[in-house]
């Protein structure tokens, strides 16, 4: 469990304001001049020290990225992006940092901006957090009227101008190359890499994208020193951090935690249990929904780091937690996550265009008891025909989801579809086409 003294985001439940003075009595903005002046390669090495990993799904080493940015500026200028979408279902921590703890974005975007030779930061907000951007701008101008940022920040001789962008709603956006292209007004489709945005990302230009909790962490690592937040959680897997809990839980909410917190704790301790008790479980996605599921067996042992959600064969990503008991139809569970994935394909890859809607369908019928025991098979089959053959990893999304399915209820989907004489008539029909075309 994490010591309140360790906590990093003392206002997530806004329990003093998300405003600069109050920002500054939590410690906010605390000689930050005096961390800009020990040069880039010390804030560097300390992100590297720290271990910290970045909190928008990937798990990327933070330290290791921003290494990646050239060390001098030539004819192009750098950027800073800060990847606000957090359109993955199942997540909203973003979103309270937004509104209860901007400043700590703030000043993190400045130490960050330094250390990557950005003089320019832009951060990508979905169109849906409307009221969220709102209260960051007031937060932006806040820290421009206090000349904390802006020209010569923080008395620091830096510049550094932040402006939000907001998308307009697409899942794809969250892809750090689909969100530079929305950002440059173009259709939001990922690029292909290499090459890699830190050599030539927004305009063409070396630019280093980040998530909302990945920056507003840093000017507490750098404060209190790598080694301290390496101290956190296990090795590769240091730190606190953000778990959003929802679904059939007593008290959804966002919770601060120690990295490698047992899932069983979080849900019982910090979100009151499992509706029905924790006999009823079912099953959780850890990760928000582009994660595999994981049965209640796991359920008792795992504990929530990058590492260990691999090792169980599905991943923290987010750290998005959806509960999902036994008064739930875990079938229609899985339809409904493949549907939003058929959805919100960008469409530029054939494999994920055309697999996602198979997907959808094929677990429509299953929901139904429609479908054959040969479509069971073919279910896998399809999903494995999309991962790995894609220009982003949102064709693993779509996938992923369907396979925890499969691993570990297939025997549930069997059982629904138990052979009916009427859907295997029309064996010789494509099964991948839409029932209503078969009418037809």
């Amino acid at each position: 469990m994490l010591r309140d003294e360790d906590r990093i985001f003392t206002n997530l439940y806004n329990d003093s304001g998300p405003d600069l003075t109050s920002a500054q009595k939590r410690g906010d903005w605390h000689d930050t001049k005096l961390l800009i002046n020990k040069g880039r390669e010390w804030i560097i090495n300390e992100v590297k020290l720290s271990e910290l990993r970045g909190r928008g799904g990937a798990g990327f080493p933070t330290g290791l990225k921003w290494s990646f940015a050239p060390k001098e500026i030539g004819s192009r200028p750098h950027y800073l992006v800060i990847n606000a979408d957090e359109s993955e279902p199942g997540t909203c921590k973003d979103r309270d940092i937004l509104r209860f703890e901007p400043q700590k974005l703030i000043e993190g975007c400045l130490l960050a901006s330094y250390a990557v030779n950005a003089h320019k930061c832009y951060i990508y907000i979905r169109g849906e957090y409307l009221n969220e951007g709102k209260k960051l701008q007031e937060a932006i101008d806040e820290a421009y009227e206090n000349k904390l940022i802006g020209n010569n920040a923080c008395d620091s001789g830096w510049d550094l101008d932040i402006y939000i962008h907001y998308g307009a709603g697409a899942y794809i956006c969250g892809e750090e190359t689909a969100l530079l292209e929305s950002i440059e007004g173009n259709k939001g489709q990922p690029r292909l890499k290499p090459p890699f945005p830190a050599l030539i990302g927004l305009y063409g230009c070396p630019t280093i994208i980040n998530n909302v909790e990945t920056i507003a962490v840093i000017p507490t690592i750098l404060r209190r020193s790598g080694k301290w937040f390496a101290s956190l959680g296990r090795a590769k897997n240091t730190g606190s951090k953000i778990y959003c809990i929802s679904g059939n839980v007593n008290n959804p909410c966002n919770v601060e935690e120690e990295m490698g917190i047992p899932l069983k704790d979080l849900i019982e301790k910090h979100a009151g249990g499992v509706i029905g008790g924790w006999d009823n479980l079912k099953a959780v996605i850890p990760g928000g929904s582009s994660m595999p599921l994981i049965p209640k067996k796991i359920c008792e042992t795992i504990k929530l780091d990058f590492d260990e959600c691999i090792e169980n064969k599905t991943g923290l990503g987010t750290a998005g937690i959806v509960v999902i008991n036994k008064d739930q139809d875990i079938i229609k569970c899985m339809a409904r996550i493949a549907r939003f994935y058929k959805h919100e394909s960008c469409g530029q890859c054939t494999p994920c265009r055309e697999g996602s809607g198979w997907m959808w369908r094929m677990l429509e019928r299953m929901a139904k008891g429609e479908a054959s025991r040969d479509e069971v098979d073919m279910l896998m089959d399809v999903t494995k025909q999309i991962e790995g053959h894609t220009i982003c990893a949102f064709g693993e999304g779509s996938a992923w989801p369907v396979q925890g399915l499969l691993r570990h209820f297939k025997k549930e989907v069997v059982k629904r579809n138990n052979f009916n004489p009427l859907v295997d008539r029309n064996k010789k029909i494509p099964y991948l086409v839409d029932q209503h075309l078969l009418e037809k």
